[in-house]
């Protein structure tokens, strides 16, 4: 049985609770930004429904994709190194354009005008090769590291199905599970992934069911790895479950500091940080159940200041498309606009921070949504 089904009504039950303690607490001291509110709380529970459904689209869409395996695979690959290579050429026809700038001979103009025609050409061409890329390594990536492909390259027999066995699963998938979640607010193409789940300006318990869509466009550290050590895929699995269930009580506002426990584990008020778009609270408390992988690799940060929710630059919308995929968007047009392969690449794989320090060395504060 996977868990996180089988505590459905228990999440509408929750929620429920949840909101009559925070509508009782409006009335004696204000609104406040962990109040729901309705299009917002429609918003997260959309994308959650979206969540359940995307991973099997996803893999209907992109299995003929795969480079070496799936019917298209070699055509994705064609069409990846083939707009990189007129990519290239058009920006050495647009760099001598440039050098040609301050003269004005008929020579220089005709190098002027192939310059432009290459700008507009590499603006099409290098997000093609960046997306027809992306996907090409995130498939094969998938295709080599998921459970099914590790299992059997395990490097030691099967640790059984015992509680030690699926407690050694818990903590394995927790392990992999901060270095993932630190991964995707350090990594812009992770982020564009991940951001889904920090667009709401609204914190409760709601917001737990705002999850990502578009997991199969990321390279995560797998948690297949955890086959190699013996531990069954059957745990791996509960192992998630286990996992994400106790993700969903620390996505409260209503659940004050619980002392001593929170030395160990994660509670709301170390989560409470994660979604802050505070300065000193942007990339903290990755954990999920351990607060502890935070505390010994240096991404932890205690609750001090009101925290205020959402992203740096919020997106203001409730629609669902855009929050799942404004960031790509974003990506691709900042590598459209980029004249070089270094702030191409940089705009996809260096933190989402260096984008909008670009932009705003650029000044131009575009796009939106930045964490």
């Amino acid at each position: 049985m996977d868990l996180t089904q089988a505590a459905t009504p228990g999440y509408f039950a929750t929620m429920a609770v949840e909101h009559q303690v925070l509508k009782r607490r409006a009335e004696r001291v204000g609104p406040s930004a962990a109040d729901y509110e309705r299009n917002d709380t429609r918003t997260s529970l959309g994308m959650g429904v979206l969540s359940l459904v995307a991973p099997f689209v996803a893999a209907k869409v992109l299995a003929p994709l795969v480079p070496g395996r799936g019917r298209y695979g070699k055509a994705l690959l064609a069409t990846a190194v083939g707009a990189a290579a007129v990519t290239t050429v058009a920006d050495r026809f647009a760099a001598a354009a440039v050098r040609a700038s301050g003269d004005d001979s008929p020579r220089a103009a005709r190098r002027k005008r192939a310059g432009r025609r290459a700008r507009q050409v590499a603006a099409v061409s290098a997000p093609v090769a960046v997306a027809a890329g992306g996907v090409a390594i995130t498939t094969t990536w998938l295709s080599l590291f998921n459970v099914g492909t590790m299992w059997p390259r395990r490097l030691v027999r099967d640790l059984g199905t015992g509680p030690v066995a699926l407690g050694a699963a818990i903590l394995g998938w927790d392990f992999i599970y901060y270095w993932n979640h630190r991964f995707m607010h350090t990594s812009r193409y992770m982020w564009a992934i991940h951001v889904v789940h920090h667009s709401s300006e609204r914190y409760n318990l709601s917001t737990t069911l705002r999850q990502p869509v578009a997991d199969a466009l990321g390279t995560f550290a797998p948690y297949g790895l955890l086959c190699l050590v013996g531990i069954n895929p059957a745990l791996i699995a509960q192992a998630r479950g286990v996992n994400l269930l106790y993700q969903y009580w620390i996505h409260t506002d209503t659940i004050p500091k619980l002392g001593p426990f929170e030395t160990l584990f994660n509670t709301a008020s170390h989560h409470r940080v994660h979604h802050g778009s505070n300065r000193q609270y942007l990339d903290r408390n990755h954990g999920s159940i351990l607060i502890a992988w935070d505390k010994l690799f240096g991404t932890f940060e205690p609750e001090d200041e009101t925290v205020v929710y959402g992203l740096t630059k919020n997106i203001n919308t409730y629609n669902l498309a855009k929050i799942a995929s404004h960031e790509h968007r974003d990506i691709l047009r900042d590598v459209s606009r980029s004249t070089n392969w270094s702030d191409r690449l940089s705009f996809v794989l260096r933190g989402p921070g260096w984008a909008y320090a670009r932009h705003a060395a650029a000044g131009d504060l575009e796009p939106a949504g930045y964490d």
